[in-house]
């Protein structure tokens, strides 16, 4: 472990009077540091669905440019699941910074194909894109397990279900800023970089502007951030609150080897393996609308960029109400049942996938459809990330949410949502993608139908 990414030493314990104070204003300060730093994340993560549409015109085609796609998701799935043990281990306060300003940079050299290479050298740029989206994917990956490891120290069981669905708003805050950032930053600085070649405008709205947005934006997450409630001199949570679930223990605080997270907690869980899988297909419709979305929209239904960016910008924003509703179902109708949650809700996103399908030449519908989709579908993403993060103890839970993601971002994403989706909308049409979408959400229902009778007997365990 490199020593500048190493916890901090657990403090003395401030004096009791001091404590109460100091607590509730860290751990609030902290919320919003996570908050904003993922937010980060999300405003350089998926640039290069927008710039789909203008690659296109360069002579990139869909399969081509899937490939590209394709190669973030793997990136991420695989940081996600191997950083996450990384991230057990490490100082959140440097963590997602660190990871945040690498993928901004990184994002930066996406030009770099299009400027130096080109569509007459189209092989050199389309392998230089890949490695650089690889890359952004990777970096990408470090942003989850430190807020994950952030979430499980300062809140506790009873009270992290409401928060996680209010911090997994971050990602659709973040998201739903690249479509309007594309639009608007190639109209406000395209001219400045390229002058007359309005043609290279879209590389600054989709890669340069957004990426020092986010190298700001990890400034301020590293100033709010703090690593664990020890590391100030604070108590446990479960102390705090006087909140133990019944599988707490010491070790809860202890850093484990990367033995113990594997085998001990993560790999043998076999629930976690059935949301695991469930999720591949809840990814697949995730992205299989939203990074296809400027580009089908564009080419397949004549919209502009800033129409196609709204559009974009609708997806990610409706998801921000549908997260909370989704938590307080959960929560309140449900009991803290996951399962039933999510099967509702991904069917409900079938019927909106189809809306979306047979009316998409109609803006209104379009956007109707979209705004439901987006309402509807991250909801169970943030559902499964929670599961993951119960069914583990707080020092692995980078780990277990790492396992999810994997196989929602390289099964899910990059298989089939970018290069399937891709190669099928090339060869067949894009009426067969809404096939396969509305395949991945029946395939879904029935594999969280599979986890329900095991939830329930856990939770009947822990009243």
């Amino acid at each position: 472990m490199l020593k500048f990414l190493q916890p901090p030493a657990h403090k003395s314990e401030l004096p009791a009077g001091k404590v109460d104070s100091t607590y509730k204003s860290l751990r609030w300060q902290v919320f919003l540091g996570i908050f904003i730093g993922y937010a980060g994340y999300y405003i350089v993560r998926k640039n290069f669905s927008m710039a789909m549409p203008f690659l296109g015109e360069f002579g990139f085609e869909k399969g081509e440019l899937g490939i590209v796609l394709s190669m973030n998701a793997i990136a991420y799935a695989l940081s996600k699941f191997l950083m996450g043990s990384v991230s057990d281990r490490s100082n959140a306060r440097v963590f997602l910074p660190l990871g945040l300003v690498l993928a901004s940079l990184t994002m930066m050299f996406m030009i770099v194909p299009v400027v130096a290479f080109g569509p007459e050298n189209k092989g050199w740029a389309i392998a230089l894109m890949a490695v650089l989206n690889f890359l952004v994917g990777w970096f990408n990956g470090m942003g989850w397990p430190p807020c994950g490891r952030v979430m499980t120290h300062w809140f506790s069981v009873t009270e992290r279900g409401t928060m996680m669905s209010i911090w997994n708003c971050a990602h659709n805050v973040g998201g739903a800023l690249v479509g309007p950032m594309a639009a608007y930053g190639a109209t406000w600085f395209g001219s400045w970089f390229y002058g007359a070649q309005t043609d290279h405008y879209f590389l600054i709205g989709t890669y340069v502007f957004p990426s020092a947005v986010a190298i700001l934006v990890a400034l301020f997450a590293y100033v709010l951030i703090r690593d664990t409630p020890q590391s100030c001199g604070l108590p446990s949570i479960e102390k705090w609150r006087n909140d133990y679930p019944k599988n707490y223990s010491a070790k809860s605080e202890t850093v484990l080897s990367t033995k113990e997270i594997f085998f001990q907690y993560v790999l043998n869980n076999k629930l976690l393996w059935f949301i695991a899988i469930a999720n591949a297909f809840v990814y697949m419709v995730r992205y299989g609308c939203l990074d296809w979305a400027p580009k089908f929209l564009m080419e397949s239904q004549g919209y502009n960029i800033k129409e196609a960016g709204w559009a974009y910008f609708l997806y990610e924003f409706a998801a921000i109400p549908g997260t909370l509703v989704c938590g307080w179902i959960s929560d309140k109708v449900f009991k803290g049942g996951r399962a039933m949650t999510t099967v509702i809700f991904m069917a409900i996103v079938a019927a909106f996938i189809l809306l979306y399908w047979q009316f998409s030449h109609d803006a209104t519908i379009v956007s109707i459809a979209l705004i439901g989709i987006g309402f509807f579908i991250y909801g169970p993403v943030m559902l499964i990330g929670v599961q993951a993060l119960d069914l583990a103890p707080k020092n692995a839970a980078g780990t277990a949410a790492g396992l999810t993601g994997f196989f929602g971002y390289f099964f899910g994403t990059a298989i089939l949502a970018n290069i399937v989706i891709g190669y099928v909308a090339d060869a067949a049409g894009w009426d067969w993608t809404f096939i396969l979408l509305l395949g991945a959400c029946v395939l879904s229902i029935v594999l969280m139908m599979f986890t329900y009778k095991d939830e329930k007997a856990l939770l009947a365990e822990k009243k």
